[in-house]
Protein backbone atom coordinates (compact mmCIF):
# COMPACT_ATOMS: atom_id res chain seq x y z
CA UNK A 1 0.00 0.00 0.00
CA UNK A 2 1.61 3.20 -1.22
CA UNK A 3 1.11 6.78 1.38
CA UNK A 4 -1.45 7.80 -1.12
CA UNK A 5 -4.20 4.50 -0.96
CA UNK A 6 -3.34 4.61 2.70
CA UNK A 7 -4.38 8.84 3.17
CA UNK A 8 -7.06 7.71 0.37
CA UNK A 9 -8.54 5.14 2.55
CA UNK A 10 -8.58 6.98 6.14
CA UNK A 11 -10.05 9.61 4.87
CA UNK A 12 -13.14 7.29 3.57
CA UNK A 13 -13.13 5.23 6.99
CA UNK A 14 -12.85 8.82 8.90
CA UNK A 15 -15.18 11.03 7.00
CA UNK A 16 -11.86 13.34 6.90
CA UNK A 17 -10.76 15.15 3.76
CA UNK A 18 -7.25 13.47 2.12
CA UNK A 19 -5.80 16.81 2.76
CA UNK A 20 -6.83 16.68 6.68
CA UNK A 21 -5.48 13.24 6.52
CA UNK A 22 -1.93 13.91 4.71
CA UNK A 23 -1.50 16.94 6.86
CA UNK A 24 -2.07 14.64 10.12
CA UNK A 25 -0.08 11.76 9.23
CA UNK A 26 2.88 13.91 8.33
CA UNK A 27 2.68 15.50 11.61
CA UNK A 28 2.44 12.49 13.42
CA UNK A 29 5.06 10.75 11.80
CA UNK A 30 7.47 14.39 12.00
CA UNK A 31 6.94 13.26 15.91
CA UNK A 32 7.70 10.15 15.84
CA UNK A 33 10.95 10.87 14.02
CA UNK A 34 11.89 13.86 16.57
CA UNK A 35 11.12 11.86 19.35
CA UNK A 36 13.45 8.88 18.06
CA UNK A 37 16.13 11.58 17.76
CA UNK A 38 16.24 12.85 21.06
CA UNK A 39 16.76 9.06 22.10
CA UNK A 40 13.33 8.43 23.56
CA UNK A 41 10.58 5.76 22.87
CA UNK A 42 6.78 6.51 21.46
CA UNK A 43 4.42 3.65 22.83
CA UNK A 44 1.38 2.67 21.57
CA UNK A 45 -0.50 0.12 23.97
CA UNK A 46 -1.66 -2.69 21.61
CA UNK A 47 0.32 -1.52 18.52
CA UNK A 48 3.43 -1.31 19.10
CA UNK A 49 6.59 0.54 20.60
CA UNK A 50 9.19 2.47 17.92
CA UNK A 51 13.09 2.98 20.03
CA UNK A 52 16.37 3.20 18.70
CA UNK A 53 19.01 0.79 19.49
CA UNK A 54 23.49 1.86 18.58
CA UNK A 55 24.90 -0.52 17.09
CA UNK A 56 28.50 -0.72 17.55
CA UNK A 57 31.49 -0.18 14.52
CA UNK A 58 32.58 -3.41 13.53
CA UNK A 59 34.75 -4.86 10.44
CA UNK A 60 32.84 -6.15 6.89
CA UNK A 61 33.77 -7.57 4.20
CA UNK A 62 33.22 -6.06 0.32
CA UNK A 63 31.45 -8.94 -1.38
CA UNK A 64 32.79 -8.43 -4.50
CA UNK A 65 36.64 -7.87 -3.54
CA UNK A 66 36.44 -9.74 0.04
CA UNK A 67 38.78 -6.75 1.50
CA UNK A 68 37.74 -5.89 4.49
CA UNK A 69 36.27 -2.42 5.24
CA UNK A 70 35.58 -0.67 8.54
CA UNK A 71 31.82 0.15 8.93
CA UNK A 72 31.21 2.66 11.41
CA UNK A 73 28.81 3.19 14.72
CA UNK A 74 25.36 3.98 14.25
CA UNK A 75 21.60 4.58 15.83
CA UNK A 76 18.71 2.73 14.02
CA UNK A 77 15.53 3.13 14.36
CA UNK A 78 13.51 -0.09 16.10
CA UNK A 79 10.14 -1.55 16.01
CA UNK A 80 8.35 -3.92 18.45
CA UNK A 81 4.79 -5.09 17.90
CA UNK A 82 2.03 -5.04 20.43
CA UNK A 83 0.13 -7.50 21.56
CA UNK A 84 -3.02 -6.67 19.80
CA UNK A 85 -1.24 -6.36 16.26
CA UNK A 86 0.66 -9.62 16.57
CA UNK A 87 -2.47 -11.45 17.30
CA UNK A 88 -4.64 -9.87 14.39
CA UNK A 89 -2.30 -10.32 11.93
CA UNK A 90 -2.28 -14.57 12.57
Amino acid sequence: MTKDEFVAKVAGQTGMSKTQVNKTLKATLETITETLKKGDKISFVGFGTFSTSKRAKRIGRNPLSGEKINIPATKVAKFKAGKNLKTSIK
